[in-house]
């Protein structure tokens, strides 16, 4: 069940993205193929081709943090990240963020300190 669930995220969040780039392509007044083009075109980089990479990249991106779990994928990345660059930057990478929630940038921050032997009060 968990499997099934996991690729119907994997699958809706893309849609999702593509109809409201087809219903902001009608607004604008566009008709027929029109619309799915300039849909694809707006939705990712050079034009079409790069809409329908953007929608796979979607895909497959929701299907691993729906498979794994946010905390998972987020170490994973994590571990990638500290082998270029000092935990302080990723720390201030991480706290910058609008888009991380304040609970998840607490365990990255924890694990961040964990993989670096630091203590945090």
């Amino acid at each position: 069940m968990e499997k099934l669930l996991s690729k119907a995220a994997a699958i809706g969040v893309p849609i999702i993205w593509l109809t409201v780039a087809i219903g902001t392509a009608k607004a604008s007044g566009l008709m027929g193929g029109a619309v799915m083009t300039n849909a694809l075109k707006s939705i990712g980089p050079f034009g079409m081709k790069g809409g329908i990479a953007t929608l796979l990249a979607t895909s497959l991106a929701t299907d691993t943090i729906a498979e794994f779990g946010i905390d998972y994928t987020a170490k994973s990345v994590i571990n990638t990240v500290l082998k270029s660059k000092s935990p302080e930057d990723v720390k201030q990478s991480i706290n910058k963020s609008r888009w991380i929630s304040e609970a998840l940038k607490l365990k990255i921050n924890a694990y961040i300190d964990e993989c670096t032997g630091e203590i945090t009060d």
